[in-house]
């Protein structure tokens, strides 16, 4: 390992965790103790704030300095601010303007590697999609497969599990895609891409994905349907072309606006005061959305448009009569 080689593997191994012993760092490099304090020195005539800890084997840990230094990022921490940073829209506190422009000034201490491998994660964050809250772990390496596959352009060919499928005991369908974009979607991801064997626009849950190789021929970029990605995804989850609910009511609930607001969704959230509130949100259906305000064991008044109110006559019915039951 080169001088150099070693000062960014000894800078990387110094962010990962707040103590360091001199005898382990040393192990982890390959070298002596003694080079060991040489690099350390190094790094801080360049501007780095590394302390020295007390100990029987004495140790180091990376301070707070006056001045920022050259940033370190090695594949996995460059995906990670990736997808952090283009996800920030999801968190709904304002911060996507600081969010682009931090990923911009990442991007110009990046080597031209990384650089290419940041540019190529392009994701979308969607708002909660209906019955599908629950996180999916996906592979980091699936994520990087698919997104170089987006950026060259080529056929993705991949298996794709069936949902709920005992492995071994079912054939896994085999799938031909002209990729995308990749959507995420408060914990769970999907491949949006045209289906060659559909003809048809598909959104493929990344955590049943097995991506093939080698990649088929190249293609040229489809447009998404409406021109947005995230209007037409947000529209797939709704099961609707157009990103709107077939069905959307207002109901007064009394309680405050801020029990309401965790649990609204999509939906707007107006206070009516302390211990009321207004809740406008969509479903698919009117029973749906109906069943949906009685998550809030509240009171409730002002139910409109008259579909919702006539909803909630049948659900009633329909509790009154299980009631019933012994």
């Amino acid at each position: 390992m080169t001088t150099t080689s070693r000062l960014l593997e000894l800078l990387s191994l110094l962010q990962t965790r707040r103590d360091w012993p001199g005898p382990l760092l040393a192990e982890r490099l390959g070298v002596s103790h003694r080079t060991i304090r040489r690099d350390v020195d190094r790094l801080r005539e360049m501007g780095y704030a590394i302390e020295t800890t007390m100990g029987p084997d004495g140790g180091y840990r990376l301070g707070h300095g006056s001045e920022l230094p050259p940033l370190l990022f090695d594949d996995d921490q460059t995906i990670a601010v990736a997808v952090a940073l283009q996800t920030a829209s999801a968190a709904g506190i304002g911060i996507e303007d600081g969010a682009v422009r931090a990923l911009a000034t990442v991007r110009q201490v990046m080597p031209s590697r990384l650089r290419r491998r940041l540019d190529s994660l392009d994701v979308t964050a969607i708002g909660a999609r209906p019955g599908s809250s629950t996180p999916a772990t996906v592979s980091t390496d699936v994520i990087v497969s698919l997104a170089d596959t987006i950026r060259a352009r080529e056929v993705l060919r991949f298996d794709y599990q069936p949902r709920d499928a005992v492995p071994g005991e079912h054939p896994t369908p085999q799938r031909r895609v002209e990729p995308h974009h990749i959507a995420t979607s408060h914990g769970r991801w999907y491949l949006l891409g045209w289906d060659l064997d559909r003809e048809d626009w598909r959104l493929f849950s990344v955590d049943r994905v097995t991506p093939r190789v080698p990649t088929g021929p190249r293609f040229t970029p489809r447009t998404v349907p409406g021109g947005d990605v995230h209007e037409f995804v947000s529209a797939r989850f709704k099961g609707q072309d157009v990103n709107r609910w077939p069905c959307r009511g207002r109901v007064v609930l009394h309680l405050p606006a801020r029990d309401v607001l965790p649990f609204a969704g999509d939906g707007v959230v107006r206070a009516l005061g302390v211990d009321r509130c207004s809740l406008e949100v969509g479903s698919w259906s009117w029973g749906a959305l109906a069943a949906s305000y009685g998550r809030f064991e509240a009171t409730m008044e002002g139910v409109e448009p008259p579909e919702l109110v006539a909803a909630f006559a049948v659900l009633a019915q329909r509790y009154m009569a299980a009631a019933r039951q012994e």
